[in-house]
């Protein structure tokens, strides 16, 4: 009886381990402002370009854009606050709009009725787990279990 419960026991901390591990491999947006901030992403899957938004993020919070490992080594990101006075912003353009979207193809936004956007890039290293930190001095990303990173400063208006 003893050994079936240490082995019961030893299964359900394996268990509850392997479930930590596997949460962590998202691809997450934390916002170290005081403000709500505004996300979008743009990436390549199945050989075709996609953008989506908005995910709003609290100030001091994060959420995470892509659950499960990452596929893609590129990811595009861009981020602004309600007031539109920050922006976390690139030389990609991709198409968005003002609502929530999910959006195939980079091609004439404007004559599909969409706007364009400047998105930056976040190198992933092929990690299966990168992390995005936007702050009111800078954006770095890195993967949360290396000290790596580089850092973008927001475009202010």
């Amino acid at each position: 009886m003893r050994f079936r419960l240490s082995l019961s026991l030893l299964v359900i901390c394996a268990t509850i381990t392997f479930l930590a591990t596997a949460a962590r491999a998202d691809l997450k947006v934390c916002n170290d402002t005081d403000k709500t901030i505004g996300v979008a992403i743009g990436y390549k899957s199945e050989g075709t370009w996609t953008s989506e938004g908005w995910w709003r993020i609290s100030g001091g919070s994060c959420s995470a854009l892509i659950e499960g490992q990452l596929s893609s080594r590129y990811y595009y990101l861009h981020a602004e606050d309600a007031s539109g006075q920050d922006r976390w912003m690139g030389r990609v353009f991709m198409c968005t709009s003002a609502k929530k979207f999910k959006i195939r193809g980079l091609q004439d936004c404007f004559a599909r009725g969409l706007e364009r956007t400047g998105f930056f890039e976040v190198d992933t290293k092929d990690q299966v787990n990168w992390q995005v930190r936007l702050s009111n001095d800078a954006q770095t990303d890195s993967n949360p279990d290396a000290e790596s990173g580089q850092a973008v400063p927001p475009l202010t208006n």
